[in-house]
């Protein structure tokens, strides 16, 4: 199986989406940005690094646009068979395009006329996923602490409990991989294991982790809605923001969103997973959640 990842690329221009495509002179062919991963690497690293490669573009990730898959043929080189592309959509934040041997042309075209020059009906599938929902959503990633040993053996006050060396590990994958997303603020729960989980990711941003009593376990459910209003109110500043909670709480609130996503169609299946060092990509537009992204823990 051949994997790769790629992206809807996308800036605004006047209050209109554009999107990127590439012309490969090898095929003669117009595509989304994409590549195939390297060795073990994280697809969402994968998507941010064939873009660059490809367009010149430094992009913030958002909502994961989905799989296509397809079958590369013999003729086209030494790789070929089953291939799955997995998409995100991408803000482009800066670059110059450069054309070389593997593209050798791009354009910023609106996405109407985009899926008229794309070449291959995957691309247009995916395409029509990021058409499906407004380009200019709101990130939040909801964050559980990462691994921090048995409560039943930590003798002292809970609030105080630091991460395993398990989650340590889990905590610099976590702000390996939170930083394709472009966060600009930080919160937490005020726990240590809270805290720690999230403080790397607070130094790269050169910001500090606002702690809040209300996305603990006790002071969310103390007063659940005004746990999610809070998480509203720091959705509806400018810029992507990392909560850090905890397993009780993370559950109520990404169902309670996607209960009162447009029309209530966001299907997130019987169980809302939460495993200790995983997150959420939360996507919201005028406040109600349109997108809803789990990334299980990388340890």
């Amino acid at each position: 199986m051949i994997r790769a990842a790629g992206a809807v690329v996308w800036r605004l221009d006047d209050e209109r989406p554009l999107v990127a495509v590439v012309h490969r002179p090898r095929y003669d062919d117009w595509s989304l940005p994409k590549g195939k991963l390297h060795d073990d690497e994280d697809p969402a690293a994968g998507a941010v690094r064939e873009v660059a490669e490809e367009t010149g573009q430094s992009v913030v990730l958002g909502r994961r646009l989905g799989e296509v898959d397809y079958v590369v043929p013999p003729s086209a080189g030494s790789r070929h068979g089953p291939k799955v592309v997995e998409y995100w959509a991408a803000r482009a934040t800066g670059g110059r395009f450069t054309g070389g041997d593997e593209v050798d042309q791009m354009r910023w075209l609106p996405p109407e006329r985009a899926a008229e020059l794309l070449s291959y009906p995957w691309d247009r599938i995916v395409l029509s996923r990021f058409v499906a929902v407004p380009a200019t959503t709101a990130t939040v990633l909801l964050v559980r602490h990462g691994r921090a040993g048995s409560r039943s053996e930590w003798g002292a006050d809970d609030r105080l409990r630091p991460l395993s060396d398990l989650g340590l590990r889990q905590s610099e994958q976590l702000r390996i991989r939170l930083r394709l997303f472009g966060p600009q603020r930080v919160f937490s729960a005020p726990r240590v294991r809270c805290v720690e989980t999230v403080r790397g990711v607070a130094e790269d941003v050169g910001t500090k982790v606002v702690e809040d009593e209300r996305f603990a376990e006790e002071g969310y459910w103390a007063d659940p809605a005004t746990g999610r209003t809070l998480l509203l109110d720091i959705a509806r500043h400018d810029g992507p923001a990392v909560v850090c909670s905890q397993g009780k709480v993370i559950p109520d609130l990404v169902r309670t969103l996607a209960a009162n996503s447009p029309g209530g169609q966001l299907e997130l299946g019987e169980e809302v997973p939460s495993r200790k060092g995983s997150a959420w990509l939360l996507s919201l537009y005028r406040d109600r959640l349109v997108a809803a992204d789990y990334y299980p823990p990388m340890a």
